[in-house]
């Protein structure tokens, strides 16, 4: 691991039953960095994102964050050092406001509701207030969650995720099904996010556009394993991943 890994991943090995997901992955996030994780569906993005964060063990490698090991310890541990994701299905709950929406994000797990008003502190309302702003959704801020756009939706979760200072965050599929008017707006939040919070970010995206657009650093995974990593222009042109990935001459 070298000095300026936020993130470092070796030998990682996830198999569900015979169906082997993950097999020897090694990956590095450097600290204050956007990396991309691309590969056709199947290739165990997912399944290594929920290996990072704790949510589910790991057979073999270890994961270290943040200058310390974490391998085999919870989603709850992990978030509360700092290593938070969202998920291709949006985790908005439709019958809140945005601005619940963003208590429900600090809660944790079996703390009542009376629980949360007690512990939160006294600036969450003006926290919550500049994130839903940063979203562009701070005149939405009363409205509930089932009445926005999916694309709004996804801005929500991005806010929530932001709620908890995150050093690092895994996003999975961020523009995924948000139209496409919209995408450019996830974007620039994502690339406003690193750059003024100084929050790092891994990304797992199928659009193209957006993830040579965001990455500095481009992971491609297929069949489980590390096909190809390098700079967006090397994986833009690398024939294993046009191959793999884009299907290229098929």
């Amino acid at each position: 691991m070298t000095p300026a890994a936020l993130l470092a991943v070796r030998n990682v090995r996830k198999a569900f039953g015979g169906v082997v997901a993950n097999a020897g992955i090694d990956l590095d996030v450097t600290a204050g960095s956007i990396v991309g994780l691309i590969g056709p569906n199947g290739s165990g993005k997912t399944t290594l994102f929920n290996s990072i964060v704790g949510f589910h063990r790991i057979e073999q490698g270890t994961v270290r964050f943040d200058g310390r090991e974490i391998t085999g310890m919870s989603v709850a541990q992990t978030a509360r050092r700092g290593l938070v994701r969202t998920f291709q299905q949006s985790h908005v709950y439709d019958h809140l406001s945005c601005l619940d929406n963003m208590r429900i994000s600090t809660s944790h797990a079996g703390e009542t509701p009376l629980d949360m008003l007690r512990r939160l502190p006294l600036e969450f309302e003006e926290r919550a207030s500049q994130l839903l702003d940063f979203a562009g959704l701070y005149e939405q801020r009363h409205t509930a969650g089932g009445e926005l756009s999916y694309g709004q939706r996804k801005l929500l979760e991005l806010a929530m995720a932001l709620m908890s200072r995150p050093k690092l965050l895994l996003l999975d599929e961020p523009t995924a099904g948000v139209n496409p008017t919209m995408i450019n707006g996830v974007m620039e939040r994502l690339l406003r996010a690193n750059a003024e919070m100084g929050i790092t970010l891994l990304v797992i995206e199928h659009n193209m556009r957006v993830i040579m657009t965001l990455a500095q650093r481009i992971y491609c995974l297929a069949q489980g394993k590390v096909l190809a990593s390098g700079l967006p222009e090397e994986i833009r042109s690398d024939p294993r991943v046009l191959e793999a990935y884009l299907g290229a001459g098929r």
